[in-house]
């Protein structure tokens, strides 16, 4: 048998990796990154590449392409509409329903140089306020969850689990508790009370650090304690553990809570039409809200400019992220 492999050249040198190959059949990648470390060795032999069977790849892997781009279009048909929605000159919907049937640049241009539409003013209030929630949220989530992994104290699971079970009512509910609560404080400290930056920011950071506490107390978790014990024999405390060695090592879900939460800062709208009351202080999201809420004429062209707009910076700040966010995800999941 060997005899006959060597000389049929359709076969070609492997070094003892004829299981390998055999195993790794069903998965096409597996497969041929074996066959190229088999064709780079010299002590053993084995098969070429299958000839293509559009069933077998079709069962194999083919169907998952086709159910990816089904995902694909669904999920940036919305987008699309959008975009086509923004160049149309018109301001109403009902023209926009031929996709790019006009185009034109005229409802940016509106929504940037209308004086009583203060869209440069809204974006940077939310970029202020998204931020600065941001940083907040993973710098004070960071410390609880270390709190909750590396310490043992008096009430810590009881913490865990009124954390998870809070999370469970929807923000709606403490609207009116919140309008409320921020109109005393403004008796008291009217800069941070209502109609504040810092008021909204300071709710929404209580809102955000249930959740994000428990993601990162996840991830914390699969960091070994053996590494907290070795810097505590060189003397090191909690605060030098926490600030030098469990925040690089917990980058990607510091990423990810950073995204998750500056996304939620810039889409939100309940609490930030209650929060903010004036029109130079109020955000993309309320902002842009009023230019749709008048029932006999709704710009939505200019609407829609100004959602892609403010969709500019979740995208950017996503694309520098995204080496982070798969890890960051599923690190927490197992340990």
């Amino acid at each position: 048998m060997a005899k006959e492999t060597k000389q049929d050249p359709s076969w070609v040198k492997a070094v003892g990796v004829e299981g390998e190959i055999l195993a790794a059949g069903i998965d096409a990648d597996a497969r041929e990154r074996a066959i190229e470390h088999a064709r780079r060795s010299d002590d053993a032999y084995v098969p070429p590449k299958r000839p293509f069977n559009f069933v077998r790849w079709f069962k194999a892997t083919g169907w998952r392409h086709i159910v990816g781009v089904v995902m694909v279009v669904f999920a940036l048909f919305p987008i699309v509409f959008v975009v086509s929605s923004s160049l149309n000159p018109k301001g109403t919907l009902t023209g926009s329903n031929a996709l790019f049937s006009k185009i034109g640049l005229e409802s940016y241009v509106r929504i940037l140089t209308d004086p009583q539409v203060p869209f440069t003013q809204w974006f940077g209030n939310t970029l202020i306020i998204a931020g600065f929630t941001a940083v907040g949220t993973v710098f004070l989530g960071a410390l609880a969850a270390y709190s909750f992994s590396r310490m043992r104290f008096t009430g810590r699971r009881f913490g865990l689990i009124s954390i998870v079970v809070v999370q469970m009512f929807p923000q709606m509910l403490a609207v009116v508790a919140i309008f409320l609560l921020m109109s005393s404080i403004s008796d008291w400290f009217p800069a941070i009370g209502l109609n504040t930056h810092i008021g909204l920011i300071m709710v929404y950071l209580g809102g955000a650090l249930g959740v994000n506490t428990f993601l990162m107390y996840g991830f914390f978790n699969t960091i070994p304690a053996s590494i907290d014990e070795a810097a505590k024999i060189d003397g090191a405390g909690h605060a030098r553990i926490f600030f030098t060695i469990i925040l690089r090592l917990a980058a990607p879900i510091l990423a990810v809570v950073a995204l998750l939460s500056f996304i939620f800062s810039v889409n939100e709208f309940a609490v930030a039409s209650v929060m903010l009351i004036d029109t130079e202080k109020q955000t993309l999201a309320v902002g842009l809200t009023k230019l749709v809420s008048n029932p006999r004429y709704a710009d939505w062209s200019a609407f829609s400019a100004g959602a892609v707009l403010a969709a500019l910076p979740v995208v950017v700040l996503f694309l520098w992220l995204q080496k982070y966010i798969v890890g960051g995800l599923t690190a927490g999941a197992v340990k």
